[in-house]
């Protein structure tokens, strides 16, 4: 089985805004391309076009309707990936050593040539955010586009992930979570940033912001009563002079 680092120098990872994710699958678009292009095995597809499609994706969306108690209806669009948890049990359930957490940032990988395709990591995640690849028989994750953000022969707004890249309602930010400085720790902090499922204990490392809360009506409302008020009282120009000649009739 593989250990885990007892210390990470960094612990790199995503602050994803739930309030201002539109659910528009452009960082689902952009994983699937530079990971099929790039990193590791490409993500295969099964029967994309058929009547049953498959395929592998390292980043999904999900979307809820959530109704708040006294307020209204509100889509909340979920994305979902690998956390790169602190704790994470798919790295200490590998029997061959192929999933891993990396001392120097805290980035969870796999090492596709070492991995047999057992499951056991899939078996082992909460959060569903690894898939078996058809194709390949290995298994793959998010891997924070690690072949972007340390390649220095990229212009430097393109070191980051190719989801927070392409994200465009900037729902999606990256950076150093354990330093208490970085942009998104301080995002974390103002926004009360929080765990998915803290009580599996696996210490993720990406965080969540939750909606904003919305506006609730009180009482009744005309939403028609602004457009219902009278231009003028009484009429002007070519109509008042009509107006004004009928009232004399």
């Amino acid at each position: 089985m593989t250990r885990l680092p007892d210390h990470t120098d960094r612990k790199l990872g995503l602050v994803i805004d739930l309030d201002t994710c539109v659910g528009c699958h452009a960082c689902v678009v952009a994983c699937k391309g530079w990971n099929t292009e790039n990193y590791g095995a490409p993500l295969s597809d099964q029967d994309p076009y058929g009547a049953a499609p498959q395929g592998t994706f390292l980043n999904r969306v999900h979307s809820y309707e959530l109704t708040p108690q006294d307020k209204p209806p509100q889509l909340v669009h979920f994305p979902k990936s690998c956390l790169h948890c602190d704790d994470a049990p798919c790295v200490t359930v590998c029997p061959t050593g192929a999933s891993y957490k990396r001392a120097e940032d805290g980035i969870v990988l796999v090492n596709e040539d070492a991995c047999i395709g057992c499951s056991l990591c899939a078996w082992a995640c909460p959060y569903g955010a690894r898939e078996l690849d058809a194709a390949e028989g290995v298994m793959k994750k998010c891997t924070l586009c690690v072949d972007r953000i340390y390649n220095e022969t990229l212009p430097e707004e393109d070191r980051t992930p190719a989801c927070v890249r392409t994200c465009p309602s900037n729902a999606r930010h990256f950076g150093d979570l354990a330093d208490p400085d970085s942009a998104v720790s301080q995002l974390v902090e103002e926004r009360g940033g929080f765990d998915l499922m803290p009580e599996m204990g696996t210490k993720p490392v990406n965080k969540y912001l939750p909606p904003r809360p919305r506006d609730s009506w009180q009482g009744e409302v005309d939403v028609l009563a602004p457009w219902l008020d009278p231009v003028a009282e009484e009429p002007r120009g070519f109509l008042g002079w009509i107006d004004r000649t009928l009232g004399k009739l």
